[in-house]
């Protein structure tokens, strides 16, 4: 117990450790709470149980070896630490990326921002007890990363943007891939909404 001053005179304080804890992932979340009864004076969260040193492994690293490592960096989410990334260094080289990649770099990532999505609700569906809606969430997935695989023979990790654009052209077929995606998938977040 601690003594602090407030507003009022002097309170005792309790301090806990809450975590480390997450909802989907073990060990990468610890907050030190400092109580005063059940109210919260004082929070402090502890991310360093999340650090991977990706920085210090950049450092040996050419901009463009650097790349791979920001797909570790959220493995629901690789793209989108591609993106930013290759803009920061696109920005410190001055570089303009043509209109064509940058439109092949938004659909991507918006994929992949929907695949993440999706594992998030499935999983959040299971602590409501919904394990129909973490299957079918996976089956949409699936397909969001047979799309992946089309472009770039990889289904995650795929380290598809690159600095000045997009590792390879889009492949035949992947126009009729993503559409076919778009339209079956409003009906899907229906079926999802039902189940919960």
């Amino acid at each position: 117990m601690t003594t602090v001053e407030t507003a009022v005179g002097t309170a005792k304080t309790m301090v806990l450790n809450m975590g480390p804890q997450h909802p989907s992932t073990h060990g990468v979340l610890r907050i030190l709470l400092e109580l005063d009864g059940e109210t919260v004076v004082k929070a402090i969260p502890d991310l360093g149980y999340l650090h991977t040193g990706i920085e210090k492994s950049c450092e040996d690293k050419t901009y463009s070896q650097a790349i791979t490592l920001t797909d570790r960096m959220d493995y629901l989410n690789p793209l989108g630490n591609n993106l930013v990334y290759c803009l920061a260094v696109e920005k410190l080289l001055g570089l303009e990326v043509p209109k064509r990649a940058q439109y092949i770099r938004v659909m991507m990532v918006e994929l992949q921002r929907i695949s993440s999505h999706l594992v998030w609700l499935g999983t959040h569906a299971i602590d409501l007890g919904a394990m129909s809606v973490f299957l079918y969430c996976f089956r949409e997935r699936e397909e969001i990363l047979k799309i992946f695989e089309l472009f770039t023979g990889q289904r995650m990790m795929t380290s598809y943007i690159r600095i000045g654009g997009v590792a390879l052209d889009p492949p035949a077929g992947w126009r009729q891939a993503v559409e076919r995606f778009l339209k079956m998938m409003p009906s899907r977040v229906d079926e999802y909404e039902t189940l919960l």
